[in-house]
């Protein structure tokens, strides 16, 4: 079977593009993550805000534990976006070619992104799960990928997947959103200019624009499934 070249690129491409803002974001990512996994002592919250997670990592002189897991997380990010999106690109080249279609819908478009995150959720479940309990750790005291992996039964490694499945709907609903309206963008483009000839690529920072915004109201509506699933890993 031949490799899709494109589909190469673009799962090459975001996959960096993953690996870059988890390591920029990632001490904020670890104290989202302890906020929201946090266990209640005799009723009352440990922490009542991110700022107290990064406040006791600066006073017990822990800084450079929120990035416990770094790089478990980043080997998660990376693998998870490459399958994610070669995934995505090939499910959707492929059903161009046998359809015989030129445009996809956005049913069929949800499907397709759903299919490439189910994949991508069964792959990198373990990674993920290893890396919550890292950044769930006491500060200082993260147990390294395997010893975090091997500690309990490989089942419990992917403890949390049926909500990762359930969260498949949040790049969903992303990537469809966006590959529509860019899709629209470019046919309308294209509308503009001379008949028959190839429509323009939207701008990188429309793209950036695009995608945080799409994000943000994916991340919105899947919330109560993402805190859900920081508390099954967690635990």
């Amino acid at each position: 079977m031949s490799v899709d070249l494109e589909s190469l690129s673009e799962a090459t491409s975001g996959a960096i593009g993953a690996l870059v803002s988890t390591a920029i974001l990632y001490p904020l990512d670890t104290c989202k993550t302890k906020y929201q996994a946090e266990v209640r002592v005799h009723g009352q919250h440990k922490y009542r805000n991110l700022s107290d997670v990064l406040w006791e990592a600066i006073s017990t002189r822990q800084i450079l534990s929120l990035y416990q897991g770094l790089g478990t997380k980043n080997l998660q990010s990376f693998i998870s976006q490459f399958v994610y999106f070669y995934g995505y690109s090939y499910f959707k080249r492929l059903y161009l070619e046998k359809s015989g279609s030129k445009s996809i819908g956005t049913a069929t478009n949800l499907i397709l992104a759903a299919a490439a995150g189910a994949c991508t959720a069964i792959v990198t479940q373990p990674l993920d799960t290893a890396s919550s309990r890292m950044q769930t750790s006491a500060f200082g005291k993260s147990k390294g990928l395997w010893q975090t992996l091997t500690e309990g039964s490989w089942s419990e490694a992917f403890d949390g997947l049926g909500i990762s499945l359930l969260l498949t709907s949040n790049p969903a609903i992303q990537y469809t959103v966006f590959d529509q309206l860019k899709q629209r963008l470019l046919n309308r483009k294209q509308n503009k200019t001379e008949k028959g000839s190839s429509p323009e690529a939207i701008s990188a920072f429309s793209a950036f624009c695009f995608r945080c915004n799409f994000k943000s109201i994916a991340t919105i509506l899947t919330y109560p499934e993402i805190r859900f699933a920081s508390f099954s890993h967690a635990l």
